[in-house]
C-alpha cells in the first residue's frame, strides 16, 4: 500500500465501531463503499492523557501521524499534530473554550502561538439543539469546517451516527489546499473527541 495514498485524497470516509471496550480504532477508506482502507487510527485505552496515532494499514508498520494532548486533563484540548516520518510538528488544534459549550469551535495554532486556522460547527442553531437532543445528529448531521490561512477553501466534515456505527466523511482536501496530514488529524480528533461526547461518554 502507497502509504501517502491519504494525502494524496480529496475525500475518504472515517469509521469507528462505538461498541468497543479497551481502546478505540478508526479505519479510514478511500469511499463511501469502504472496500478500500487507506489509513488506520488507534488510541489508547486509560490514558490520562490521550496519545493517538495514524497509520497508513493496520500492521501499524509506517506511522503517518501522532497527536497528543499537551496536558493531563486538558479541557480545552489542546492537541499537537507531528508528522510520524519526518518529527515535523504542524500545529496545535485546541479548544475555543467557552464557546465550545454551545457550539463546537477550535483553533489551528502554530508553534509560535500564533492562530492559523479555525475548525467549528456551521450551524449555531442546530448545534444548540443538539446539546439537549443528542440523538437529533442521526436525522441532522453535526457539519464541520476547517479553514487554514492561505488556503483557498474549506474541508468539509459531516458526522453519520447510529447507536453502533460512528462515520465521518471528508471532502474537499485537495481543493481546499489545506496541509492534508492536518485535515486528516482534524478528521481523527473530531470523531474520537467531539463523537465522544456526542455519545454521551
Amino acid at each position: 500500500m502507497d502509504m501517502a495514498h491519504l494525502f494524496d485524497s480529496d475525500g475518504y470516509m472515517v469509521r469507528q465501531k462505538v461498541m468497543k471496550i479497551l481502546g478505540e480504532e478508526f479505519h479510514i477508506y478511500s469511499d463511501e463503499s469502504m472496500n478500500s482502507m487507506i489509513g488506520y487510527s488507534k488510541m489508547a485505552a486509560l490514558k490520562l492523557k490521550e496519545d493517538i496515532r495514524l497509520y497508513s494499514d493496520e500492521s501499524k508498520s509506517s506511522e503517518l501521524l501522532i497527536i497528543k494532548q499537551k496536558g493531563i486533563l486538558d479541557f480545552t484540548g489542546g492537541f499537537t499534530i507531528v508528522d510520524g516520518q519526518t518529527g515535523e510538528s504542524l500545529g496545535t488544534l485546541r479548544r475555543k473554550g467557552m464557546k465550545s459549550i454551545l457550539r463546537d469551535s477550535w483553533v489551528l495554532i502554530d508553534d509560535g502561538g500564533n492562530v492559523i486556522g479555525t475548525l467549528g460547527e456551521e450551524s449555531g442553531g442546530l448545534a444548540l439543539i443538539r446539546r439537549f437532543i443528542p440523538y437529533l445528529t442521526i436525522i441532522f448531521p453535526q457539519q464541520f469546517h476547517l479553514r487554514v490561512n492561505g488556503a483557498k477553501g474549506a474541508v468539509k466534515y459531516t458526522q453519520k451516527m447510529n447507536p453502533f456505527v460512528h462515520k465521518m466523511s471528508v471532502t474537499g482536501v485537495k481543493s481546499s489546499g489545506v496541509d492534508p496530514r492536518i485535515a486528516a488529524a482534524a478528521a481523527i480528533l473530531l470523531i474520537a473527541i467531539e463523537g465522544r461526547q456526542t455519545q454521551g461518554g
